[in-house]
């Protein structure tokens, strides 16, 4: 069976590349994925599904929506497209939305409470539904952006990583669109007839926000040096940790005494007898 497109290998060998270098998916497992009804999770399960037809061992796939629970949400039509592509879901309705706003101050943003809360409906699921393995849809670009908005807010040099175990031992959280550009993910969602789903959040979209800002910048470095952004993400891979400030990484004890010994082999310093 070949594939559909020039667009679908790329993807498919992309996929595949990130399954192999980071250990994804398993003989026998059984993978939930996080399906928003947006362009990024519409494309993983759609290429996982591929990909599993494809594949020398045999996984499941089962797809998981969460709804937060605002009205205008067409988990509808997520449910009647992965039943017309023959897909494993389970659509689980609950009230996040409502309780964002009972908590969050008017000048918070709730994207970080809104994915941290998603995230323990998932994990709940995953139980549930059997699932050994959490596949969630975040591409290159959120890794790249990930990794700015850490250091340009948080003071913190670090992204997400490819593959997770959560704190409990109990989830493997993958990413297999890691190698994946953003603009890929929407066009292969776009070749594939997928239909887009908004959250409906009201914060959603909202250029103000540090992640909208940090994705225009970008967008703007790209285009003024073509390949920065593949360079950015071969960085999360290329750590030096030698040439950071983290004492943890670089205890000065240690140092010092790496320092004499260097000094002892070349003999500018003798060791007392």
């Amino acid at each position: 069976m070949g594939y559909r497109s020039e667009l679908e290998a790329r993807l498919a060998k992309k996929t595949t590349k990130a399954i192999v270098d980071y250990q994804m998916i398993d003989a026998g497992d059984r993978v939930m994925v996080g399906l928003s009804g947006g362009k990024d999770s519409w494309a993983l399960l759609q290429i996982l599904d591929v990909l599993r037809q494809r594949a020398p061992i045999q996984f499941s796939l089962v797809a998981v929506n969460v709804d937060s629970g605002y009205k205008e949400y067409k988990h509808d039509l997520i449910a009647r497209t992965c039943e017309a592509h023959g897909w494993e879901y389970r659509i689980e309705h609950t009230g996040i939305g409502a309780v964002i706003d009972d908590i969050l101050d008017a000048d918070q943003t709730p994207c970080s409470l809104c994915a941290r809360l998603r995230r323990g409906v998932l994990y709940r699921i995953a139980n549930e539904v059997g699932a050994t393995k959490i596949a969630l849809g975040h591409h290159a670009d959120d890794f790249i952006e990930t990794l700015l908005l850490n250091l340009f807010f948080a003071g913190a040099l670090k992204a997400m990583p490819a593959k997770l175990v959560s704190d409990n031992g109990e989830h493997v959280v993958i990413r297999p669109l890691v190698w994946v550009g953003e603009d890929e993910a929407r066009a292969y969602a776009k070749e594939c007839e997928l239909p887009i789903v908004g959250c409906c959040c009201p914060a959603c979209g909202d250029l103000g926000l540090q992640r909208q800002r940090t994705k225009r910048l970008l967008m703007e470095l790209e285009r003024e040096h073509p390949g920065v952004k593949q360079s950015m993400l071969k960085a999360l891979g290329n750590v030096a940790p030698r040439h950071l400030l983290d004492t943890r990484l670089n205890p000065p004890a240690e140092l010092r005494a790496i320092s004499r010994n260097h000094e002892v082999q070349r003999g500018i310093v003798s060791v007392a007898p």
